[in-house]
C-alpha cells in the first residue's frame, strides 16, 4: 500500500472503504453483516471484500495513529489475554497506564519470560511511552526473570518497583473486554497473520474510543470519525 495513495486502484469509493473498516473494527459485526448492511444502502460489497480492506488498512491505521499519541503516565499495568487462533489458544500481551490508556500491545504464541521480555521492551520503545516508576503485574511467574533481565541490559531503572497484586490490575481486565468483544462475532482467527493485522486495527480503534488522541475526547463520535478520515487524508 502506498502511503501517499492508500486507496489507489480500490473501486470504491475511500469513504466507503473507512465506514466499513470503522465499523468491523469499532462494533460488534461480522464481516457479513457489514455485506448486508452495505446491500441495504444499495452498495453489492461483499464480505470477503471488506475482510481485504480490514487486513489492509488495520495496520495501517496503527501506523498513523502512532503520533498522534500523547505521553502517558510512569505507573503500567501488564497483563495477557488469550486470542484464539485456527482453534489453538495464543496470548495477547497489553499494558496500559493507571488512567487506562493503551501503552501497547503484542501477539504472541508463547506465555512465557520470553515472551515477557519481548514485549516490555516494545513498550519501552513506543514513542509515547516513559520509564516507568512501577510495573503492575498479576501472578505470572514470567514477569519478574522478564523484568530483572531489563533491569541487568539498563533498559529498565533499576529503581522501578514490580508489584504482584491481581487486584490492582482490574483496570486493563476490564480494558481487554473491548477486544474480546470485537473477537466474538468472527470466531477466532483463521492465521497468526491474519489475527496480527486485526488486532492491530482493534487497538488502535481502542485508544481513539478512550479519548488518547490530543485534541479528541473520548465520547467525541464526531470528531473521532473525521480523525480517522483525516490521518488517511480524506478530510471533509
Amino acid at each position: 500500500m502506498a502511503s501517499s495513495e492508500p486507496f489507489k486502484w480500490h473501486h470504491f469509493k475511500p469513504e466507503i472503504i473507512l465506514l466499513n473498516v470503522r465499523w468491523y473494527l469499532r462494533y460488534s459485526l461480522s464481516y457479513r453483516d457489514l455485506e448486508e448492511m452495505m446491500f441495504e444502502r444499495g452498495l453489492n460489497v461483499d464480505h470477503t471484500t471488506i475482510f481485504r480492506w480490514v487486513q489492509a488498512y488495520s495496520p495501517e491505521m496503527d501506523k498513523r495513529l502512532n503520533p498522534s499519541h500523547p505521553p502517558t503516565n510512569d505507573s503500567w499495568r501488564v497483563d495477557e489475554t488469550y486470542i484464539k487462533i485456527k482453534g489453538v489458544w495464543k496470548y495477547l500481551y497489553r499494558a496500559v497506564n493507571s488512567e487506562g490508556n493503551t501503552l501497547d500491545f503484542m501477539l504472541s504464541a508463547k506465555r512465557d519470560a520470553k515472551a515477557a521480555k519481548c514485549f516490555l521492551k516494545k513498550v519501552l520503545n513506543a514513542s509515547h511511552t516513559i520509564e516507568p516508576r512501577v510495573i503492575t503485574v498479576d501472578k505470572n511467574a514470567a514477569y519478574p526473570p522478564a523484568i530483572e533481565e531489563l533491569k541487568q541490559d539498563e533498559a529498565l531503572p533499576k529503581t522501578a518497583e514490580t508489584r504482584q497484586v491481581k487486584y490492582l490490575n482490574n483496570t486493563i481486565e476490564q480494558d481487554h473486554r473491548f477486544i474480546k468483544r470485537r473477537i466474538k462475532p468472527g470466531l477466532g482467527f483463521g492465521s497468526f497473520n491474519t489475527a496480527r493485522r486485526t488486532l492491530k486495527g482493534y487497538e488502535a480503534i481502542n485508544m481513539i474510543r478512550k479519548g488518547q488522541i490530543d485534541g479528541i475526547d473520548k465520547g467525541d463520535i464526531i470528531g473521532q470519525i473525521a480523525f480517522i478520515n483525516e490521518i488517511f487524508g480524506e478530510v471533509a
